[in-house]
Parts: structure tokens; C-alpha cells; sequence
């Protein structure tokens, strides 16, 4: 099977076929470091971290970088308004977003860049583009020249003569076009500085991701990814900046995920919809959230709501609930017996890895892949709940080994990661203290049904299991007495 992906700029799936063999490079524009990370940024790191994992897994050696920036007008107002220096805003946040992600279980990239690190290399790559004819500069100030390279607007289909007729330039502004960007900028009064051979400045945006995806990744590379709000003009100015100064193609695949919402609205501090990572995880177990955002195609949007997140929950429960009853069964049974398991379920038990890899392979379709999980989860129930006293050993061994398969690849999306016995203790009693239930006051309902039973007082026993279930309480009897659990959402 070869993986296809999705590329933004051809706007088709091409087999990955890394410029070295074996070896997928990978860049991923981080966050601006000047406030708490939000749904949007979950969905993003959350997204990468799959694919760098299912990489992995189809063995490919995987070299992730994802920057910061830590220089920018926005972190310059925000540090100004709470008096305090860039340096120490940007360091704030980008420890903030370290512990977010250690919540979330995204494993680190291999190298994480920040951008006032690097300002030798940019300087460099702006004097390179200058020389070549594409960059000129003005005051203290370098801008790029969009008119010089001939195919701007190739990634995100736009026209640059469309863009110019409706641009505009601000009239603190020396551009020689409405559509050139800065590449470097003139510090004002009270702004960091950072000496060039055009004067006392700072970076642009765009032109750090070109000097660091150079300086680790090389000139050309195979992927790199980010939002769709990155298209433009961000990588669009990327791809300008990188191949005027090298005269390579920079990328040979671009992924861009998808916008999340809230109620169907766009994320705004203004509309109070604004949730962060924290806001999130504080309600929502991480893999809960990675279920949801997993449960939709990466370049699908996504809608964030209490009652996407509660199905959430409750398919994750269903998963947790079928590995943790077959992992309360026995490895072997009766060598003797005949099997029961049929052959459509034996088949769809045993070829999920396969039907998986093939889901993902195309373009991480992780929706479909769950789906192939949740019909091994519905023909181990009907196997396990059809087994007889004494199942044969054949039995088990599949359900065990069908179980093991599920939580091998639920893994490559950070999910089934705990003992499922254990989730399913904690769930329980999570719901139980919500619910302002005491265990022993069910233990103590159980026991007066199981003497309305000796006395063969029917209706009683069965008015206590209708009381038990209106408390959510499942009841299940068996040889060795009446045992119960709660009912998961």
C-alpha cells in the first residue's frame, strides 16, 4: 500500500515520495507566543502529532521542526499593555504551551526554533534575496518584491493582479506595490533591536519560517503544514522568500488542516467563545478531546459543542468498556470445545490492521479508521457475549488478540493509552460522585433484591432493579452472585 496525501498546492492526493528515501522532513508553523493556546491550536499540534506517529508506525524516519515566533507586533502590544519585556512574554507563553502539550500527550518535535535565535540566518537570506533582484530596501525597512516572482498566488490560487487592485498601501508604508511585504523592519522607539546592514531592526513574519525550515531542513523539503488561515498570505509569502533565494522548489507537499468553531461560529474573544486548551481539559479528559478531533478528517472543519464532546465521551466508554470485559477473561479455554466465534466476525477481527493502514494511508483518514475500530469493537461484543461457559481457547485468543490490535492502533492517535479496567473504576466513580450516589447504599439495594429473590418475591426484586437502574446503576447476575457497575454516557 502507498500513502497518499493531500496536497494544498496541487489540489490533489500524490504518493509521498520523500527526496530521501525512507526520510520524511517535516515543518510546522508554531504558535505566536503572546497568549494561551486555544481549541484551534489543539487541533493543529494534536493533527501533527498524528501524522509524525502513523509516519512512524509505517516506518519512515520522521525529522519534525516546529518553530516559535517570539518576535512580533503582536508580542510588542501585548508585552507594552502588561509592561513587560517581549523576551519574558514570549518565554511565558512558550512555557505555558509546553505544559499544554505535556496535557494533551503531544510527544515533542525534534526541534522546536524560536525565531530571535535565528537572526543571522534571516539577515542572510535577506541580503541573498536583495542581490538577487527581490527584495529592496526602503529607510530602515526591506521589502519583498512580489512582482519579480512570477508565480505568487500559485498555493493559494490567487491573482496577483486581483490582489493589487484592491490593496492599498498605509501611509507610513514605502512599497513599491500595495502586495510587497516586509521582510525586515525598522524598530520604533521602545521596540527590540537587533543590528542589520539596513539598520537597527526586527524580522518580519514570513521570512523566519524561510531561514529556519533552511537552516534544518535544507532548501527543499518534503512536507510542511499548519491552519488554513496560513495559506495566505504567510506560506504563500514562505514559497516567494524561499525559492527566489534558492531557486529550488521548497516544498514538495503542503498540509493545512482545517478551521475549528464553536456553535457553528468562528473562535472570538468579543462573541465570549473563546476557549483555550485549558478551558477544555478542565471539563474533558485529553483523550476525550482527541477523540473528538480525531472523529472528523483533518481537512474537514470541525465544530466544537458540549454535545460533540459528550459523544465524544461516550465513544471513547464504548471502547474502553469492550477491552476492559475481555481483559477480565481468561487466556485459555477448554481445548476440547468447538468454536462459536463465526467466520464474518473471525475476518473482520483479523484484517483491521490492514483495513486500517488502508484508511489511513489515504491521506490519515483517521474518521474511517475509527469506524474500522468500532466494527472489530461490535464483533468482539457479539463473540464474547456469545460465549459459552466453558469457549474454547481459539475464542479467547482472538478476542484477546483482536483487543490488543485495537489499542496498538488507537495508539498512533493517542488514544486507548490507559488500563482500560482502570478507566472504566475512574469513569465510574467520577459519575457516581456526580450523581451524589454512595456505593454502599447500591450494595446495600443489591442485597435486599437478592433476598426478595430467595423468597422468590418477584416484584420486589424487580421494583429494587427498576430503583437501581433510574440511578444509573447496571446490575448483572451471575454464579457467583449479583455484581454492578455504572452505566457510562
Amino acid at each position: 500500500m502507498t500513502l497518499v496525501i493531500y496536497n494544498t498546492e496541487s489540489g490533489k492526493k500524490s504518493p509521498l515520495e520523500p527526496l530521501e528515501k525512507g526520510h520524511v522532513k517535516l515543518y510546522v508553523c508554531g504558535i505566536t507566543a503572546y497568549d494561551y493556546c486555544h481549541i484551534g491550536h489543539a487541533r493543529s499540534t494534536l493533527v501533527f502529532d498524528m501524522i509524525v506517529r502513523y509516519l512512524r508506525f509505517r516506518k519512515y524516519k520522521v525529522t519534525y521542526v516546529r518553530n516559535f515566533t517570539d518576535i512580533d507586533d503582536k508580542i510588542i502590544k501585548r508585552a507594552q499593555e502588561q509592561h513587560t519585556t517581549t523576551e519574558q512574554l514570549a518565554n511565558k507563553f512558550i512555557q505555558a504551551f509546553h505544559e499544554d502539550m505535556e496535557s494533551l500527550g503531544v510527544a515533542p518535535p525534534d526541534l522546536e526554533p524560536k525565531a530571535t535565535e535565528h537572526i543571522s540566518e534571516i539577515i542572510e537570506l535577506i541580503e541573498t534575496l536583495i542581490e538577487k533582484g527581490y527584495a529592496y530596501q526602503e529607510g530602515n525597512d526591506v521589502y519583498y518584491r512580489v512582482d519579480q516572482f512570477k508565480s505568487y498566488g500559485r498555493l493559494s490560487g490567487r491573482n496577483l493582479d486581483d490582489m493589487k487592485a484592491g490593496a492599498r498601501i498605509s501611509i507610513n508604508e514605502k512599497k513599491q506595490n500595495p502586495m510587497d511585504f516586509a521582510l525586515w523592519k525598522g524598530s520604533k522607539p521602545g521596540e527590540p533591536t537587533w543590528d542589520s546592514p539596513w539598520g537597527a531592526g526586527r524580522p518580519g513574519w514570513h521570512i523566519e519560517c524561510s531561514a529556519m525550515s533552511r537552516k534544518y531542513l535544507g532548501d527543499s523539503f518534503d512536507i510542511h503544514g499548519g491552519g488554513k488561515d496560513l495559506i495566505f498570505p504567510h506560506h504563500e509569502n514562505e514559497i516567494a522568500q524561499s525559492e527566489g533565494a534558492t531557486g529550488k522548489t521548497f516544498v514538495q507537499t503542503w498540509i493545512h488542516h482545517g478551521f475549528v468553531t464553536i456553535k457553528d461560529e468562528k473562535m472570538s474573544k468579543s462573541l465570549g467563545n473563546f476557549l483555550t486548551i485549558r478551558d477544555i481539559l478542565a471539563r474533558y479528559s485529553t483523550e476525550v478531546l482527541r477523540f473528538f478531533i480525531f472523529s472528523t478528517h483533518y481537512r474537514s472543519p470541525i465544530d466544537f459543542s458540549e454535545t460533540a464532546m459528550r459523544d465524544a465521551e461516550s465513544g471513547l466508554g464504548r471502547l474502553y468498556t469492550c477491552l476492559a470485559e475481555i481483559a477480565n477473561l481468561p487466556g485459555r479455554g477448554a481445548e476440547d470445545k468447538p468454536r462459536t466465534a463465526g467466520k464474518k466476525n473471525i475476518t473482520k477481527i483479523t484484517s483491521l490492521a490492514d483495513r486500517f493502514v488502508k484508511a489511513m494511508d489515504n491521506d490519515f483518514n483517521t474518521a474511517q479508521a475509527m469506524g474500522h475500530i468500532f466494527e472489530v469493537v461490535k464483533s468482539l461484543n457479539i463473540i464474547r457475549q456469545g460465549l459459552p461457559k466453558e469457549p474454547c481457547t481459539e475464542d479467547l485468543q482472538l478476542l484477546h488478540q483482536g483487543a490488543g490490535t485495537i489499542r496498538e492502533l488507537a495508539a498512533i492517535m493517542g488514544l486507548l493509552l490507559e488500563d482500560p479496567q482502570a478507566y472504566i473504576e475512574k469513569k465510574q466513580q467520577k459519575i457516581l460522585t456526580q450523581l451524589e450516589i454512595d456505593p454502599t447504599e447500591i450494595d446495600s439495594l443489591i442485597q435486599d433484591r437478592t433476598e426478595a429473590r430467595e423468597q422468590k418475591n418477584w416484584a420486589l426484586a424487580d421494583e429494587i432493579r427498576d430503583k437501581l437502574s433510574a440511578l444509573n446503576i447496571d446490575i448483572k447476575d451471575g454464579a457467583e452472585g449479583t455484581t454492578w457497575q455504572v452505566k457510562l454516557p
